[in-house]
């Protein structure tokens, strides 16, 4: 597998040999932009304010900081470099915490972790953090940003995500108190009992890809693509016990068939 990523990770005097490989795929349809009337493709040119709409190769554009009007000084791939220390290098576990105290919002991109050296200890700290449900709170330079990562442990593997830093996180609206009663209460834990399966990740398929994929199909025939037929649409019902209830009857029923 291809890998985004060549280091290490090192905690305390510990060092292993890592790889970092992309974990998810991207599975959307590419549409191109047309010209309506000509049906010709719409392209996107990188051109210079002082150019005249004079197109600009990728290999004659280069990073600039503007640190006054006009002025600006010029960054390449090496001074990047330079200023890395061999900290910044490798991925640094800071701090283990239990895994529950990471609040999701700050969860970004997923990567799989791969030993490329140190094999023993890559097997110890895997087995030692989902022994205790821990995870590492490091630090990396990947490019040209510092990221935080959470690296933590499953069935014997290691993974990495990506963590959002505390000032890009926006606060959360406001949630107004809203009383609820014992009974509102165990309705609401019997229809989520009632509910409750093994996660199995492949049970759920992306539906509405699949239907793009056949409307192309049907536009490539020259056939028009017929509307969707309408979904029973859940009832209105204001009262929240009456919700609870007519769900857990309507769910028994489909269980039932």
């Amino acid at each position: 597998m291809a890998y985004s990523y060549k280091g290490a990770i090192t905690f305390g005097m510990v060092y292993i040999p890592i790889t970092l490989s992309v974990s998810i795929k991207d599975n959307d349809i590419g549409f191109n932009m047309l010209d309506k009337k000509t049906m010709s493709r719409v392209k996107y040119k990188k051109t210079c304010v002082d150019c005249d709409d004079k197109e600009i190769k990728n290999e004659n554009i280069v990073k600039g900081f503007q640190y006054e009007k006009d002025k600006y000084v010029i960054f390449d791939d090496k001074d990047f470099e330079k200023i890395k220390s061999p900290k910044d290098k490798n991925i640094t576990i800071l701090q283990f915490v239990d895994l529950n105290e990471i609040y999701p919002i700050y969860f970004d991109k997923a990567y799989y972790v791969n030993a490329t050296g140190g094999e023993k200890a890559f097997a110890v700290l895997a087995e030692a953090m989902e022994s205790k449900k821990k995870a590492g709170i490091a630090k990396t330079v990947l490019g040209t940003k510092e990221t935080l990562l959470l690296i933590r442990a499953k069935a014997g593997r290691i993974f990495a995500n990506t963590l959002y830093f505390f000032e890009e996180v926006q606060e959360a609206p406001s949630v107004k108190a809203v009383k609820t009663t014992k009974k509102e209460l165990e309705l609401a834990v019997s229809l989520i009992n009632q509910m409750s399966e093994k996660f199995k990740p492949e049970k759920f398929k992306d539906d509405y890809h699949q239907k793009i994929v056949k409307a192309i199909k049907t536009k490539i025939a020259g056939k028009k693509i017929v509307q969707a037929k309408a979904e029973v649409k859940p009832t209105n019902v204001i009262n929240l016990m009456e919700a609870l209830k007519l769900s857990l009857a309507g769910n028994k029923k489909v269980k039932a068939k």
